[in-house]
């Protein structure tokens, strides 16, 4: 159920993705025209400020209630885009839809993290990353299906059913927190809780390593389709090439469970941090080749290589910066994903907006994202020596 609801933000990504040159169509955009980004970039900023309105609401009222209001605005917010009838109002729509999903985001961490900590927590978040990547595996394909019998707004509309089952299915969630552990929803109480996760170095190192990891993914996001329609004019291909990507992404989150009990999940996210850093350093290498445009093939398998190094990292800085805040994790979980979403789109979108016919741009701002997150988590991941 937590998958479910994870992937509830996935698909609502994903499963629009081929639709971009029927909106650029239809909204009356350049054929190459990056601005259909922003139905990306807006969904994610949406989703940054969302778990505001749900995460510390959580710490006092349980996860459930919070929850069902973040997928009614969901719901809302799909019917919404279906609906608009400019290529702005389909920009607004997805700010509000991404709100709602911004409840599901928080809220599937910190119901984990009720349960769960350190290296069990670790594994069992990659386990459900695995799962997770079917979506991007499947959505693209089934977007395109929809798309072929369906007008193309079709992609916006199955969300909101989607949603629906999930508002019914949760009906069946246990309150993974209990009264006695719940905090007071004051402003005194979210600002303490909020300075608390502010200023702990562990917990803000890894959030800001997380928001310029997610800052590759949303690149991709922007990135994949303008790079393989306008670059290496394979646009048909692009559901199995993205399809294939999501699979080294699942396989990756498998085989990072495994890591994490073997290892341990703290010397693991430094040894994958240096594999990160390697693997983005060997894109950017290949990208400043052929004046910007590589061979395809070779450009895939390093980009299938680099992306799954990334997207591992993930669950692990995320319990890593969990691990000391376990009393305010509706608080912590919203600060951490509103910091990794907003800046994570934005950063995102500005590497997307910067794409020039050659895959140079994407590789680069790739290269300094992934540096700068090696580099946080080298700091926040070495201890302090104690105060003798």
């Amino acid at each position: 159920m937590v998958t479910t609801i994870m992937a509830s933000g996935a698909i609502a990504i994903d499963l629009m993705l081929p639709a971009f040159p029927e909106m650029r169509t239809d909204f009356g955009l350049a054929p190459d025209s990056s601005r259909v980004a922003w139905v990306i970039t807006a969904f994610f900023l949406g989703m940054a400020i969302g778990p505001w309105l749900f995460g510390p609401a959580s710490d006092r009222y349980g996860r459930r209630g919070p929850l069902a209001a973040g997928l009614v605005l969901y719901v809302i917010g799909a019917v919404m885009a279906v609906l608009a009838p400019s290529f702005g109002m389909v920009v607004a729509a997805r700010f509000i839809w991404g709100l709602g999903a911004g409840a599901p985001r928080a809220l599937s961490t910190a119901i984990i993290r009720d349960r769960y900590e350190g290296n069990a927590m670790a594994r069992l978040m990659s386990m459900i990353m695995a799962v997770f990547m079917l979506v991007p595996i499947l959505a693209p394909a089934l977007g395109a299906g929809l798309m072929a019998f369906l007008p193309w707004r079709s992609v916006f509309a199955l969300p909101a059913v989607i949603g629906i089952a999930m508002l019914l299915w949760m009906r069946r969630l246990p309150e993974t927190l209990p009264p006695e552990r719940r905090r007071p929803f004051t402003w005194s109480s979210v600002g303490r809780a909020g300075r608390e996760v502010l200023t702990h170095r562990q917990t803000m190192s890894l959030t800001l390593a997380m928001m310029f990891l997610f800052s590759v993914l949303a690149a991709y996001l922007g990135s994949a389709e303008l790079i393989l329609e306008d670059v290496y004019h394979y646009g048909d291909w692009f559901p199995l090439f993205f399809g294939f990507i999501s699979v080294m992404l699942a396989m990756s989150s498998l085989n990072n469970a495994r890591l994490v009990e073997r290892v341990g999940v703290e010397r693991l996210i430094s040894r994958m941090a240096i594999a990160s850093l390697i693997a983005s350093a060997a894109l950017l290498a290949i990208s400043l080749t052929s004046d910007g445009l590589p061979n395809f093939w070779l450009f895939t398998i390093v980009l299938a290589c680099m992306m799954p190094m990334t997207h591992g990292l993930v669950p692990n800085c995320n319990t890593v910066a969990m691990m000391p805040l376990p009393h305010v994790a509706g608080t912590a979980t919203s600060i951490m994903s509103t910091i990794t979403t907003a800046g994570g789109a934005l950063l995102g979108g500005l590497a997307s907006g910067a794409f020039d016919g050659t895959v140079r741009p994407f590789s680069g701002w790739v290269f300094v994202f992934v540096a700068l997150a090696a580099l946080l988590i080298r700091f926040g991941s070495t201890r302090r020596p104690a105060a003798s």
